[in-house]
């Protein structure tokens, strides 16, 4: 429902998960696009795998929710075969998230991993900003001092990358930064429309995802033969696809999935913060895995964002209601107790 209440504890699994996934994707992917030996695989036939993988798992959670087929069927009927205006509605933040999840596969082929995180934090404000815009929502001063603090604490910790990888590909960074730049402005437009969409109704969040994932995969679909139809036809849509590349297309999809849960019941800033935490972790992953130091930088970076998290949790303190001369005595007498 539009307004089901959920525990904190609920919030807290959904968040983490999804940080966890958001970290794995970031390195996998850099992985399978710069260290790989095989032959590169099309980034697109991946992007339009993923929105299947999300459309069946949304149909096993729907029929989960349902309790049985016939009630499954006639939700479907009635909410896509007969709800054209929906799924048109739908058909907008399907089509930006698929520019989205193609850009970001364009951007960690031509950007270091450590730039590409620094630079996509820029979804933070832009989606503040959307929200305020289209959800009509206030953020107040702290809160808005915590999201350029997030994203200052994210360009500290990617102030100084060591290279964790021996590339093996050709970059073109202006390429990259444009890719990211398009992905940034997708991510904040179609998260908060997505939201909004989702509140503004109570129609199931599996139903809402079927709509959108059906679209989806039709301009996906589009999208491989536009750009990669020829060799596609010529070597097969899933020319390369390794076991990494497979694990890609797994985690594009939990995430898929989770990024709509967490949107359902927290908000999209939340999942800003989120992906930063993610960018941390994806850090010390890369220590770990490719030998990276952390520097004074870093360490400062990561309490920013720490810092950051929990002055955006802080809950907004209503006095509108209260006059003036009792909030004065109220602060008065809690100075007098202390």
């Amino acid at each position: 429902m539009a307004n089901e209440p959920v525990s904190v504890m609920f919030k807290v699994y959904c968040l983490s998960v999804m940080t966890l996934v958001a970290a794995t994707y970031t390195v996998v992917l850099r992985y399978t696009r710069t260290v790989s030996s095989t032959a590169m695989y099309f980034s697109t036939t991946a992007v339009c795998i993923t929105e299947v993988i999300k459309l069946f798992l949304s149909l096993g959670m729907l029929t989960k929710e349902t309790g049985s087929f016939g009630r499954l069927k006639a939700s479907i009927v009635e909410h896509v075969f007969w709800s054209p205006k929906e799924l048109l509605k739908l058909s907008v933040p399907s089509v930006v998230y698929a520019v989205q999840n193609n850009m970001a596969f364009i951007a960690l082929s031509n950007l270091d991993a450590a730039v590409y995180q620094v630079t996509y934090q820029l979804k933070i404000p832009c989606t503040a900003l959307c929200m305020v815009l289209m959800l009509n929502r206030s953020l107040s001063r702290l809160q808005w001092f915590s999201v350029f603090m997030l994203c200052l604490g994210v360009t500290l910790v990617q102030w100084k990358p060591a290279e964790a990888t021996k590339v093996q590909v050709e970059q073109n960074p202006f390429l990259g930064f444009m890719a990211i730049a398009v992905a940034v402005l997708c991510s904040g437009f179609a998260g908060v429309y997505f939201e909004k969409v989702l509140k503004s109704s109570d129609t199931s969040l599996w139903v809402r995802n079927i709509q959108m994932y059906l679209s989806g995969i039709v301009v996906t679909l589009a999208g491989v033969y536009m750009t990669e139809g020829a060799q596609v036809i010529e070597k097969g849509f899933f020319y390369s696809y390794t076991p990494w590349v497979c694990f890609v297309v797994f985690l594009a999809s939990v995430g898929g999935l989770y990024t709509s849960v967490v949107v359902k019941y927290t908000d999209n800033i939340m999942k800003g913060f989120s992906a930063a935490a993610a960018i941390v972790l994806s850090t010390v992953a890369s220590v770990t895995l490719f030998g990276l130091q952390i520097t004074a930088t870093f360490a400062c970076g990561a309490m920013l964002v720490c810092v950051s998290i929990y002055l955006y949790g802080l809950p907004k303190q209503d006095t509108t209601k209260l006059p003036r001369a009792d909030t004065d005595k109220e602060a008065r007498q809690k100075l007098i107790t202390v």
